[in-house]
């Protein structure tokens, strides 16, 4: 025997809609004992900032906007942190797409690459750049391989070598850092591409393949599009770690770089601190910048996504129900 549902306006929906409940949430006590302390610690630190002269605060203003400091952040934090990534992101999109390729041989060469970058330091994969690579190297010929044996072999009074690249010149110069700093990237991309790429359905690459779309179309058109809401968000981090390693370029050695210079000026002055905070306030700036960027980007590629997504299919369920509520 079935409940008496209580009096209908209808055959299917009741008379009347339950009123709201009021819910009291539940106290924590801790919670408000935690945020006074940290409120408490943070008046402190405010405190000791405007009343203690050793921060040299006026002496740190003066040395952000010193000619040296503001190249040292354009070409040796903005410039090699832009082409680094570049270099990274490139490259380890490639690289990750070479780990799951069915060849197996792209596909452990790809994970040596990625093991190998990925178990150095940034710092000793640096020096190694400046001080092991122009040793080991002097002058590196691009051409064709054994190519004085071959030509004289073969009689030929050109050596088959294209052209030649200076080591010591690239290796203990901006470049040479921008290209370890790259390839150090390019591991940790690798990875996250490949998590982001695992993310997609398996079904969708099959749909698009069986639309007649070849491997490369489907990888660009269907799997990285939507692979990109996971990429962004770690890749906006490691871009935010990359403004903090530029700092590392000091290994090559690259003095035309922002902490170098202010802190170099610092020390002519005696006022090592005043350096320190100067340089501690770009990368602030810098860092939070791109860290605004990486909201409006993240925003972008998650449409559909998440929060927003609940909350349409939120209203519109509230929609309906409001709408049967007053048929």
């Amino acid at each position: 025997m079935t409940p008496d549902p209580g009096p209908t306006t209808g055959s299917h929906y009741p008379a009347e809609r339950p009123g709201d409940i009021h819910a009291r949430p539940v106290p924590h006590p801790g919670r408000w004992v935690g945020a006074g302390v940290v409120l408490v610690l943070a008046a402190m630190f405010v405190s000791s900032l405007l009343t203690n002269p050793r921060w040299d605060l006026g002496l740190a203003g003066q040395i952000m906007i010193q000619t040296p400091v503001l190249e040292g952040l354009l070409k040796g934090t903005i410039i090699a942190t832009v082409a680094s990534m570049t270099i990274g992101v490139l490259l380890g999109t490639l690289v990750a797409v070479l780990r799951l390729s069915t060849n197996p041989v792209m596909r452990y060469l790809s994970f040596l690459y990625t093991w190998f970058f990925r178990a150095i330091p940034r710092y000793v994969l640096l020096t190694g750049i400046g001080a092991g690579l122009a040793y080991l190297y002097q002058q590196v010929d691009v051409g064709v391989p054994f190519g004085q044996q071959l030509a004289g072999a073969l009689g030929l009074s050109h050596d088959l070598t294209f052209f030649s690249v200076d080591m010591v010149t690239v290796a203990n110069g901006l470049v040479g850092g921008i290209i370890g700093l790259g390839l150090s990237e390019a591991a940790y991309m690798a990875e996250i591409a490949r998590a982001g790429i695992l993310s997609v359905d398996k079904g969708q690459s099959e749909a698009a393949e069986a639309l007649g779309m070849s491997r490369g179309q489907v990888m660009r058109r269907i799997i990285l599009p939507q692979a990109m809401r996971v990429i962004v968000p770690p890749t906006g981090n490691e871009t935010i770690a990359m403004v903090k390693d530029t700092s590392l370029l000091i290994a090559i050695p690259v003095i035309s770089e922002l902490n170098f210079q202010a802190m170099a000026i610092g020390n002519r002055m005696f006022k090592v601190m005043g350096g320190l905070v100067a340089a501690t306030v770009w990368y602030l700036i810098v860092c939070s910048v791109l860290m605004v960027i990486q909201v409006y980007v993240e925003r972008y590629f998650g449409r559909g996504f998440g929060a927003e997504r609940v909350g349409a299919q939120r209203n519109r369920r509230y929609a309906r129900a409001g709408g049967m509520g007053g048929a």
